[in-house]
């Protein structure tokens, strides 16, 4: 797989080029280790249900329990990131999901395996919000939506690269291994970012981060303290951008309540609930679909399960291209391709065929993911840098109530009646996420005249009442 690439303008200077570029590759890898880690579930639920003796629906609540946690913590996930800096949640966040990845590994009964999955999810759940902001803060807006593409294939890659590689680990070493491992992976990223993250753009400019070499400075030019945030001059812990933290929030974050208020951030959350149903569905439940109805070994399946993996990545460094080309207008990638993705999603479901439930099942998950960046790209143009951490953070959170209910609701249809009704169940999120499409803001400018439109107030007669 060739390494993740960006191209950059040709006018940006070269010190703007590699803040650009290091951005990219280190939040490539982390979003890799992190992605890897909520897909080994997926291909070991099988196993664990034999040794702890449950159904698909309890299944299915495993699953679910970490996307809970995940979608609790992303708006206060956003708040973190706004308030103590981008890089220094990423840290945290990083740090603390490789340990619950690893503990998970002794998970001894079906209580504590929830509850380490869902502590998993707290500790994942404030990385998206910190990442978009490292992401902002180091690009230029008209290369915002390619770089973040190219960040996020690396959750695509990482759906083709898992399987190939934790299948035969847990034919030979059992599931726990699996944990381990990919524990392992999350500290390197660890050591990675907090080594190599180069610090911010300057504000109001397009000039290349504090320092020649693209290294983190203080506002003197200084090395900053250990973990690469310089302090302010107050002795106050500082953001990302050198400026203290305390002062920098009073200053300019936005209260919650406000940016909650914006309406239209939660049509686009809708959108990413419809999309995150047909991944998160077909994503937990295709390889016991293959193992329990095709009799395909856990090593086929890996191979299997690969092959719509990387359609998606294809597809989701595309559709961060075509938002760029398109200045928006998501309406016109998320449309149509929601109508192939359900046509192929119903094809698939009803397909006697291991080939044709392959290919279906490819052609809708490709078409599915070229709406992913396309989702993001209108909010975070239009949204004003205060707000990026936790509007983010709200789109982000429709995905994750997707991973909360499609996976309980599919085991529980396929315990009821068949797989077939499971998998045509996901059309559902095709049809959210078209019509979500439509009634959004298609560009930046009316993003924001919608977002900036000032709430109704009282009337005089019911103030007075």
């Amino acid at each position: 797989m060739p390494a993740p690439t960006l191209p950059a303008p040709s006018a940006a200077p070269p010190a703007h080029r590699r803040t650009v570029r290091l951005t990219v590759v280190l939040l490539f890898a982390a979003w890799l280790v992190d992605y890897a880690d909520r897909l080994v579930i997926n291909l070991v639920l099988p196993s664990i249900g034999v040794e702890f003796d449950l159904d698909r629906t309890q299944q299915g609540f495993v699953v679910s329990a970490f996307f809970l946690a995940y979608a609790l913590c992303q708006i206060p996930g956003g708040m973190l990131a706004d308030r103590f800096g981008g890089r220094r949640v990423t840290l945290w966040a990083l740090l603390a999901w490789s340990v619950f990845t690893a503990l998970t590994g002794f998970a001894w009964s079906f209580a504590v395996l929830l509850a380490l999955r869902f502590a998993f999810g707290v500790a994942e759940g404030v990385f998206p919000p910190a990442a978009m902001k490292v992401l902002v803060e180091r690009t230029r807006p008209e290369e915002r939506m390619g770089a973040n593409g190219t960040v996020m294939s690396s959750n695509a890659i990482a759906a083709v690269i898992t399987p190939l590689a934790v299948a035969p680990l847990v034919a030979v070493f059992g599931w726990r291994s699996a944990f381990w491992s990919t524990a392992a992976l999350g500290l390197l990223a660890l050591v990675a970012v907090r080594r190599w993250l180069p610090a911010p753009l300057p504000r109001g400019t397009d000039g290349p981060a504090p320092g020649d070499d693209g290294a983190p400075s203080g506002d003197d030019g200084a090395p900053s303290g250990d973990d690469g945030a310089p302090s302010g001059d107050d002795g106050a812990p500082s953001g990302d951008d050198g400026v203290p933290v305390a002062r920098e929030a009073a200053a300019a974050s936005p209260p919650l309540r406000e940016v909650l208020r914006k309406g239209v951030l939660w049509r686009f959350s809708l959108m990413m609930f419809g999309y995150n149903t047909i991944i998160w569905g077909l994503n937990t439940w295709v390889p016991s679909y293959l193992s329990e109805e095709h009799g395909v070994s856990l090593t086929a399946a890996g191979a299997l399960v690969a092959v719509p993996a990387l359609g998606a990545a294809t597809a989701t460094v595309l559709g961060g291209r075509l938002s760029d080309r398109l200045g928006g207008h998501h309406r016109k990638v998320i449309a149509p391709g929601m109508g192939v993705s359900a046509a192929a999603l119903l094809l698939m479901a009803n397909t006697p065929s291991l080939t044709g439930f392959v290919v279906f099942g490819t052609l809708a998950v490709f078409a599915a993911s070229l709406a992913y960046m396309p989702i993001f790209a209108v909010p975070m143009s239009g949204l004003a840098p205060e707000y990026v951490g936790v509007g983010g953070a709200v789109i982000i959170v429709g995905g994750q109530v997707a991973g909360i209910v499609a996976p309980p609701v599919m085991g529980a249809l396929a315990d009821a009646f068949s797989f077939q009704v499971a998998f045509g169940f996901l059309v559902l999120g095709a049809v959210i996420a078209a019509v979500m499409a439509c009634l959004t803001p298609q560009d930046a400018t009316a993003f924001r005249a919608v977002a900036d439109r000032a709430p109704r107030s009282p009337s005089p007669a019911k103030e007075s009442a």
